[in-house]
């Protein structure tokens, strides 16, 4: 079925915009229409046309945030049909939020203190709601590992495949995305232990599985507790 447009029904799109940095404006105006769920996955957005108007714009600035909201992944662009909100985004789109905690001016204390929080509450969550399918998921990630270790051609990507596999189990999208994000400022850190200690990151993997599958709150949050002690090692060792 065709996504619907909204060529008349945004009230948020069609306010003229004030003068200040026009491409950003037309962008942050589309954000406003997204979350007010006036643009919803799957519409299509108004035509270059009707944007210009409505927001009293040229057709460079519209097209720049255009291209702008698509190289986000926010927005696709289908020849001949227009421009539309997909409903699953790709998984490689560009995050703006990786971007901009990258380029904050944070310690590697700061980011074990974001990890030692966030970790631990993204994983009791999944583990309260995780279904039996959902942790032969988690398992498959960590069965892969495994076998990419004693193969010796163990990744970064295998060890976080483990956790974003956890992730899933929370059924929150929110909390997908987000930790999805969280965990590419830790990539250089993992793929150390990938090269320095693998089996250690294995040891601990199954330590956690074993807590998270038979949903035992205590020796979860031991496992997690041990797990950040290499991986603490690890991440100072990538900056020295």
């Amino acid at each position: 079925m065709k996504p619907r447009s909204l060529r008349s029904t945004s009230q948020t799109l069609q306010k003229p915009l004030k003068k200040k940095s026009v491409v950003h404006l037309v962008i942050e105006r589309i954000k406003e229409a997204m979350l007010a769920k006036e643009l919803k996955p799957g519409d299509y957005l108004p035509s270059e046309t009707e944007l210009t108007r409505s927001l009293g714009v040229g057709k460079t600035s519209v097209r720049e945030a255009i291209k702008m909201l698509e190289a986000m992944g926010i927005v696709e662009i289908r020849q001949g049909h227009g421009t539309y909100i997909p409903k699953n985004p790709a998984p490689d789109s560009i995050s703006p939020l990786t971007f901009q905690l990258i380029l904050e001016q944070a310690t590697n204390e700061h980011l074990i203190e974001l990890r030692s929080i966030f970790e631990p509450a993204y994983t009791l969550l999944a583990m309260k709601k995780a279904t039996p399918e959902d942790i032969q998921h988690v398992k498959e990630a960590l069965d892969l590992f495994e076998q990419k270790i004693n193969a010796g051609t163990q990744t970064a990507e295998d060890d976080l495949l483990f956790h974003e596999r956890i992730l899933e189990c929370t059924h929150n999208p929110f909390i997908i995305r987000i930790g999805n994000t969280i965990h590419q400022l830790f990539r250089a850190s993992v793929s150390l232990s990938m090269q320095k200690i693998p089996h250690v990151a294995l040891s601990d993997h199954q330590a956690i599985f074993e807590a998270f599958s038979a949903k035992d709150r205590d020796r979860l949050l031991k496992a997690i507790e041990n797990s950040f002690k290499g991986w603490e090692s690890s991440l100072f060792k990538s900056v020295h």
